[in-house]
């Protein structure tokens, strides 16, 4: 992707399991990100992706290639002369990610970077590392939970003590255990979701063990937790940009009562994401009860960013 002349403004696109993410950047005063654009389009492509062996369907793939050339239009309106396309759970497990890859190419001549799961994790940890309201901590969790995949990380001072990518995606768990997604959300269904996560995080290199020495708080980012962040919180005296467990609680017993064809309708919900949400918000509230906390903070600033700042310091 060439522009007449060289603006030094990079646009990402991040084909997470659930959404299609767009993000302009050039670099700002003092190597900050200065964001110039950001768009989305609400395009999974990661039915399916529970079973053994998972593959991404011809209906997802021009679906999403459609979405990836609209928001390559966006990024060429605001002025990037470089696009970078990556690819994170749902194309990484499907065992026709290549084919996937070669139609891309095809159909837009823009080439697909997979990541792995250990490349992910890092990117998100490199994007909250520039959220100027997160500056200041120093011992953290942090979350990242989409489609397809739970990215989970320990952090102390400027040190990575542990982190992983696990499959404990809301997608993959509503395939796993919601037996009818357009029928209510049952408790037996919530508490299978839940004894799951505890296993497999038992069985992971994750563990709530930061020192504590110093106040240790926890950060989700994804889609789930900015959805809850707008979806707001009935409890006035929460701070902008935390995520309490009553707020989520509170969502989560509504939304567990409905159809899909009423939760559909829950303001401030995207359609899209409806038949997935109760999985979602079960799984940030095991998270939270697992790590002994009330509120989590949020962040939009995840993989997008962290491959912006990469690419912007490396030129």
């Amino acid at each position: 992707m060439q522009a007449d002349e060289s603006s030094g403004r990079i646009a990402l696109i991040d084909i997470g399991s659930n959404s299609i993410k767009l993000l302009v950047a050039e670099r700002g005063l003092n190597g900050t990100i200065e964001v110039i654009e950001e768009g989305i389009a609400e395009t999974r492509i990661s039915a399916g992706i529970s079973r053994t062996h998972p593959r991404l369907l011809d209906a997802s793939m021009d679906a999403v290639i459609d979405s990836i050339e609209k928001l390559r239009q966006s990024a060429l309106r605001a002025g990037a002369d470089r696009l970078f396309v990556t690819a994170t759970s749902a194309v990484r497990d499907a065992t026709n990610s290549q084919e996937f890859a070669r139609r891309l190419l095809k159909a837009t001549g823009l080439e697909l970077r997979i990541l792995t799961g250990l490349e992910e994790a890092e990117l998100i940890a490199a994007g909250v590392r520039t959220d100027p309201e997160l500056a200041h901590l120093r011992n953290f969790y942090l979350f990242d939970l989409g489609g397809g995949s739970l990215e989970t990380l320990a952090i102390q001072g400027d040190s990575i003590l542990c982190l992983d990518s696990l499959p404990l995606g809301c997608v993959r768990l509503t395939e796993q255990f919601v037996a009818d997604p357009g029928t209510a959300f049952p408790g037996s269904e919530r508490r299978a979701i839940e004894g799951w996560i505890e296993q497999v995080l038992d069985q992971s290199s994750f563990a709530f063990d930061l020192p504590p020495a110093d106040r240790t708080e926890v950060v989700f980012t994804g889609g789930t937790a900015s959805v809850a962040l707008f979806l707001g919180d009935p409890d006035e005296g929460e701070s902008p940009g935390r995520l309490s467990q009553t707020g989520l609680e509170h969502h989560l017993g509504i939304l567990s009562a409905l159809p899909i064809t009423e939760r559909s309708l829950y303001p401030g919900l995207p359609a899209e994401r409806a038949d997935v949400f109760p999985a979602a918000l079960t799984t940030l509230l095991t998270l939270m009860r697992l790590g002994g906390f009330t509120t989590a903070r949020h962040s939009f600033r995840n993989l997008r960013y962290g491959m912006a700042a990469r690419l912007l310091e490396s030129g």
